[in-house]
């Protein structure tokens, strides 16, 4: 159990710094927009770098081949649903521009039942 939640802990810190590397650059527009396209790349594979960091441990942490709960299966919607819920609460908070609609609701329920039967056995 202790795996599992530790597993999960390290993938939500890990797809925090993704999403940053990924869409910092978005996010945060005015204060890098000095900056030219190449620069803004290697410092996002910067940031990618922590979240390698994060991610191979916790997989490693969580996956039955090492002892832990899940299978590489329930580890990538795992993942995929921690990647949303991650993105979701970072573009709320910093990119009002951007507002959460009932259609990004409706496919995230999607996602639910999708770790549902990933899971059912």
């Amino acid at each position: 159990m202790l795996r599992g939640i530790g597993s999960i802990l390290l993938l939500v810190c890990s797809n925090a710094f993704m999403t940053l590397a990924w869409y910092g650059q978005i996010m945060f527009k005015s204060r890098l927009e000095r900056f030219g396209v190449y620069a803004i790349v290697v410092f996002s594979w910067l940031i990618a770098f922590f979240e390698y960091c994060l991610q191979v441990p916790a997989n490693r942490l969580g996956s039955v081949n090492f002892g832990g709960p899940f299978n590489i299966w329930e580890l990538k919607v795992i993942q995929e649903v921690i990647s949303l819920l991650v993105f979701t609460i970072l573009v709320t908070l910093f990119m009002k521009s951007e507002p959460l609609r009932w259609n990004h609701l409706a496919g995230f329920a999607c996602l639910v039942l999708a770790v549902f039967f990933i899971f059912k056995k």
